[in-house]
C-alpha cells in the first residue's frame, strides 16, 4: 500500500464553494439531543467549531457521546434544543438535504452490503442522486467510470468485481471511503474507521484519510487511540457525558487526558 499517496493525490474533490469562505465548516451551539442515556441527554450542550480543511479527532470514553455527535452533525440524531450548522446551513428537517449536499459519512464497520461487489457498493454512494426509474435502469456509464477510478486510486481497482464479504477489513474500509467520495464531499465524517482492524489495515485507512485531508477535505473522525489522534489529527475534541471538555491541539494527548481525569 505504499502507492496510496500517488493513487489518491489526483482525486478531484469539488470544493469551489469553500475556496474563499473562511467561515467554520461545522458549528455546534449548545446542542442537546432528544435521545437520552438514563435521565441525561446523550448530547448535553455541545459547543464547538470545526474549521474548513481541518483534521479533527473526537475522543472520549465509551458512551461519552462521540459517535452521537457525528450522527447529529449528519442529521441522524435529532436535537431537542441548540443548533448545528454545516457550511452555514442549519441541520434541521427542512434544510437537511442542503446541509448534507457536501457532506459524507463513513459508518462504523463500513456499512457495506456484503453480497455486492466492491464496484456496486461504491455506486451506492450515488443512491438518491437519480430517480427511482433511473436507478432501476442502472447507473450511467459515467458514474461507473468514476466509481472504478476511485477504487483504482485507493488501490482497490483489481477487487472491483469481488464481493466485499471476501475482502479484508482494511480493504472494506477503503471501499467504504470510495463510496463516500462518490458524493464529492467537502466534509467527511468517519465513525471509528479503524475499530477491529489489524495494525497494517489501520495505517492504510489513516493514511488514506490523511491524504484526503491534504487535498483540502475537512475530516472529522471518532478514534479511541490517542497515539493515532496525535499522529494524524491537527485538533482533538474530547467529549465526556455529552459535553466538550477539551478542544485544542492533538499533541501530548496522554498528558492532557491525565489532567482531565485528575480534574
Amino acid at each position: 500500500m505504499s502507492q496510496i499517496n500517488s493513487q489518491i493525490s489526483s482525486i478531484e474533490i469539488d470544493r469551489q464553494t469553500q475556496t474563499h469562505d473562511l467561515s467554520p465548516a461545522i458549528i455546534c451551539q449548545a446542542a442537546v439531543s432528544q435521545a437520552k442515556i438514563g435521565n441525561r441527554p446523550i448530547l448535553d450542550g455541545i459547543d464547538c467549531q470545526i474549521k474548513r480543511g481541518e483534521f479533527v479527532a473526537i475522543l472520549g470514553l465509551y458512551g461519552a457521546g462521540k459517535s452521537s455527535l457525528l450522527r447529529a452533525i449528519a442529521g441522524l440524531l435529532p436535537l431537542k434544543s441548540g443548533s448545528i450548522l454545516v457550511n452555514n446551513v442549519p441541520v434541521t428537517p427542512n434544510t437537511l438535504a442542503i446541509a448534507r449536499q457536501h457532506l459524507a459519512m463513513l459508518f462504523q464497520g463500513g456499512g457495506l452490503i456484503p453480497q455486492l461487489c466492491a464496484l456496486d457498493n461504491v455506486l451506492c454512494g450515488k443512491l438518491g442522486a437519480f430517480s427511482g426509474w433511473q436507478t432501476l435502469m442502472g447507473f450511467p456509464s459515467s458514474e461507473r467510470h468514476t466509481a472504478l477510478e476511485l477504487l483504482d486510486r485507493l488501490g482497490m481497482g483489481e477487487f472491483a468485481s469481488q464481493p466485499t464479504r471476501q475482502l479484508s477489513g482494511g480493504q472494506q474500509q477503503r471501499v467504504a471511503i470510495a463510496r463516500a467520495l462518490m458524493r464529492s464531499p467537502q466534509i467527511l465524517l468517519a465513525d471509528e474507521p479503524v475499530t477491529g482492524l489489524d495494525i497494517i489495515a489501520i495505517q492504510q485507512v489513516m493514511k488514506t484519510l490523511s491524504h484526503l485531508h491534504r487535498e483540502g477535505m475537512t475530516i472529522v473522525t471518532v478514534l479511541h487511540d490517542l497515539a493515532l489522534a496525535s499522529t494524524y489529527a491537527q485538533t482533538a475534541i474530547v467529549v465526556d457525558r455529552g459535553r466538550v471538555v477539551y478542544h485544542g491541539s492533538s499533541q501530548n494527548l496522554s498528558e492532557k487526558f491525565e489532567q482531565l481525569i485528575e480534574s
